[in-house]
């Protein structure tokens, strides 16, 4: 059932690159079907670095075997530093520009 869902997200919709590659290096990292390649040929084959394999596969042993939260974007731990610059500072900066010397 897998499978299918990871051949689905690779053949069809639109989705983003990095969620399809690496529903690409699961399926090729994929023992149910068979003697998986050795993983220069599996990394040459998609065109991505041994590293990026050895990732995809950590990712997918800490998530328990989820497919899903393997090939989906994670959530951030933390959440996004708020910008220095408000909109007070943005209007200095503008009237100091504008301003003659």
């Amino acid at each position: 059932q897998d499978r299918e869902e990871l051949v689905r997200v690779t053949t069809t919709g639109v989705r983003g690159a990095s969620m399809i590659m690496r529903a690409r290096v699961l399926l090729a990292l994929d023992t149910s079907v068979g003697e998986v390649d050795p993983k220069e040929v599996i990394a040459a084959r998609l065109g991505v670095s041994g590293e990026t394999l050895r990732l995809v596969a950590k990712r997918f042993a800490e998530t328990g075997g989820d497919v899903h939260a393997t090939i989906a974007r994670k959530k951030r731990d933390l959440p996004p530093v708020p910008s220095p610059v408000t909109g007070e500072v943005e209007a200095r900066l503008i009237a100091m520009a504008c301003s003659q010397p």
